[in-house]
This record gives C-alpha cells, sequence and structure tokens, in this order.
C-alpha cells in the first residue's frame, strides 16, 4: 500500500483552537490527483522545529511513506520553521518545487515572495512543504504534483499513477 504523509504545523490547530482545514486540502487534493491505492498518514502538530523533524523522520523512516506534503509555518514570522526541519533531515533539497510554487503564486499574490515552500529528499521519500490556505495548496500542488511520481520513481519509491483527467503525471519515455 502506496504512504503519503500529511503533516499541518500549526501552533493553534493543533491545540483545537480551529480545525486543520489545510491538512484536509491536501488529503482532498491526493484523492482527487491518485488513481492508485494509497492510505493517509496524518499529523498535526505545532510549530516546533524539533517536533516538525521528528514527525518527518517517523512518516518517512518508521511508517514508509513516499511522498510527505506540509502545510503551515513556511512564511517569514518567528515561529515559520518547516523549511528548516525539511533541511535539517532530508539528504538532498529540491529547490525547483519551492521556485515553480512561489512563481505560480505571484500570479495570485504579491506576498508569494515572503514564502518559503522548500522540498527535499529523506532516503526513498519526498518531502514537498507547502503553503497554509487551502486555495494556494492546490495552487501550487497543480503546478509541482506532474513531476511527483517520476521523481518518486527516481528515488526508488513505489508506481504512483494519476487520473490524468485531473493531472498528468509526466515520465520521460
Amino acid at each position: 500500500m502506496i504512504k503519503i504523509g500529511v503533516i499541518t504545523a500549526s501552533d493553534r490547530a493543533s491545540a483545537g483552537i480551529y480545525e486543520d482545514i489545510s491538512g484536509r486540502a491536501i488529503e482532498e487534493t491526493m484523492r482527487l490527483y491518485l488513481t492508485s491505492a494509497f492510505e493517509i498518514v496524518y499529523r498535526c502538530i505545532p510549530d516546533e522545529q524539533r517536533v516538525i523533524e521528528e514527525t518527518m523522520i517517523e512518516l518517512c523512516d518508521e511508517q514508509g511513506c513516499c511522498l510527505v506534503v506540509t502545510t503551515g509555518g513556511t512564511g517569514p514570522a518567528l515561529r515559520d520553521v518547516t523549511p528548516e526541519a525539511t533541511e535539517a533531515v532530508c539528504e538532498k533539497m529540491m529547490p525547483g518545487f519551492g521556485e515553480l510554487m512561489r512563481q505560480v503564486s505571484l500570479k495570485y499574490v504579491p506576498t508569494a515572495i515572503l514564502s518559503r515552500q522548500s522540498a527535499g529528499i529523506r532516503g526513498k521519500s519526498l518531502i514537498i512543504n507547502l503553503p497554509g490556505k487551502p486555495k494556494s495548496i492546490r495552487e501550487c500542488l497543480d503546478a509541482v504534483f506532474p513531476a511527483v511520481p517520476y521523481c518518486i520513481d527516481l528515488i526508488g519509491g513505489p508506481y504512483i499513477e494519476t487520473d490524468e483527467t485531473v493531472i498528468k503525471a509526466f515520465r520521460p519515455k
């Protein structure tokens, strides 16, 4: 079974002050995109770098998630530390993901330059950091997801198939 990790880094959502709509938006998008059987491994945690790192390590190394998608903690605020956590646990950073997500987001809001979305590889797992708003999550995933299944192929993960009427995965011939 393919496992996909979803991490929401939010002090308030993890404390139950408000509902985590961003993590649910990622789950919903995955259900629209994928035709392969998969399960979601979901975590909602505070904006603490150590906790984010430990959760990423758990989802990649112990749960066996080939893809871990995070939301929250990518801005310039003091407690926004998701990219730092990602860099700390990854062997390779994949800057093209963040570059493309910011480029797409700039079409909608000038504050996209404040976002520090990133991505990296940990073992056989791809970790992608997304912004916190559901609309932005979908815009960013629509931009980068065509490359995700092939990236997972290249790092030794499972073969992921998409619903081509929703999103078409690109794999070179």
